[in-house]
This record gives structure tokens, C-alpha cells and sequence, in this order.
């Protein structure tokens, strides 16, 4: 399981942040400052930094220079978006630079590329009786592989990052299919339906009405 620290001073950021991060698979420290966050790094080891650059006490620039010997990955989340920020920060080694407001499965989406670029995301995810690999992309049920297409895969992913939340059709599709081919709402159902079937969970896979699909989970 890769370990993640956050090192965001607004605690509901950084809370919304810990929790789908964690609901993803991923353990995850926080840190409000800096200083505190140097201090954990001094102690523990980290797959992935988060990293907001305006922070009380030490900021996210001096912070990076301290964090690159180790040669931990880091992606700033800043509110500061002109060009001259951003360029400094990947100057000052950033891997990536992600400007709030940000849609968590944007955050998602750019945690895994960072991670598998230092090959550092042979994690499992394990989620009621399924088991996949997210770099070989290998689903399992109860030990035997299920055979799924790319589109039902990335479905999976994106049900399991959102688990508990009902996502309309609309947006579902705009994830998977983006401007690829031309669909509706029905090309969404046929694939939940064949996804749901496979996996064996009509129960947990369930139709929200007149909204979409939501993946309910304990």
C-alpha cells in the first residue's frame, strides 16, 4: 500500500483529500505546516508528497528543496495559478502542478500517473470480494480472474473511487468515453449491466433513479 503524506494547512482540504485518497487504496499522513511536515519526512517514508506551497512556517518551495535528495515524487496543490508560479515549481522539481479547485478524481487520476512513472504503484486494491492490480490491471474474484474490457475495467476504477456516491449518467460518460464516439445513456447501462454481471454485484452496483449509478459499500 503506497503512503502518501498531504501537507495542506485548511484541515477540510485536507480532510477531503485524506479520505478519498484513502477510500482509494492509498494510507495517508497529514501535515498543517512545513515544520511539522519535515518532521514527519525526517521519521517516516513516503511514496507520494502532496504539497501546498503557501503554508504557514515553512512553504512549499523551501519544502521541496528539503524533500528532493530523498527523491520522493511531489505534486503541488496550490491556489497559486499564474505561469510564473507553476513554472517554478516544476523548475524547483515538482512532478506535477494541480490548481484548486480540483475535481478529486482529477487528483485521483494524477496521483496513479506520478506513481507508476517511479514505478511505485504495484499496489492491490481489495474492495468486498475483488482484488485488482492496478499496474498489471488484473481484477479478481475470490482468487479467479475476471475478464474484463478496457471501458468495464476504468468503470470499476471509477465506481471505487467515488464508492457511496451516485454519479449521473452524463458524467460517467463524459470519464470513460470522453468525445471518442458519439453515446448516451444507454451506452452507460449496457456496460454497468455487463460489468455488474461479471463481477457478481448486482446488489452493491446499484441504479439511482433518474440520476445514474451508485456503488454502495459498507
Amino acid at each position: 500500500m503506497n503512503k502518501i503524506l498531504i501537507v495542506e494547512d485548511e484541515k477540510a482540504i485536507s480532510n477531503l483529500i485524506r479520505t478519498n485518497l484513502s477510500d482509494a487504496g492509498y494510507r495517508c499522513t497529514c501535515a498543517f505546516d512545513g515544520l511539522e511536515a519535515a518532521d514527519i519526512i525526517e521519521n517516516e517514508t513516503f511514496d507520494l508528497v502532496l504539497l501546498d506551497i503557501m503554508l504557514p512556517k515553512v512553504n512549499g518551495y523551501e519544502l521541496i528543496e528539503y524533500v528532493a535528495p530523498m527523491e520522493i515524487p511531489v505534486i503541488f496543490l496550490t491556489a497559486k495559478s499564474n505561469v510564473q508560479d507553476k513554472v517554478k515549481g516544476l523548475r524547483l522539481g515538482a512532478e506535477d502542478y494541480i490548481v484548486k479547485p480540483f475535481e478529486i478524481i482529477e487528483l485521483l487520476a494524477r496521483v496513479e500517473t506520478v506513481l507508476r512513472r517511479y514505478n511505485k504503484n504495484s499496489r492491490v486494491l481489495e474492495i468486498n470480494d475483488l482484488t485488482i492490480d492496478t499496474l498489471s490491471r488484473v481484477v479478481k474474484k475470490n482468487g479467479e480472474v475476471i475478464n474484463l474490457t478496457i471501458k468495464e475495467y476504468e468503470l470499476l476504477l471509477l465506481f471505487i473511487q467515488n464508492k457511496n456516491i451516485a454519479l449521473f449518467r452524463d458524467r460517467i460518460y463524459e470519464k470513460i468515453w470522453g468525445d471518442d464516439e458519439m453515446g448516451n445513456s444507454r451506452t452507460v447501462d449496457l456496460h454497468v449491466q455487463r460489468l455488474r454481471k461479471k463481477i457478481e454485484w448486482e446488489d452493491k452496483l446499484v441504479a439511482v433513479y433518474k440520476i445514474g449509478y451508485r456503488l454502495e459499500t459498507e
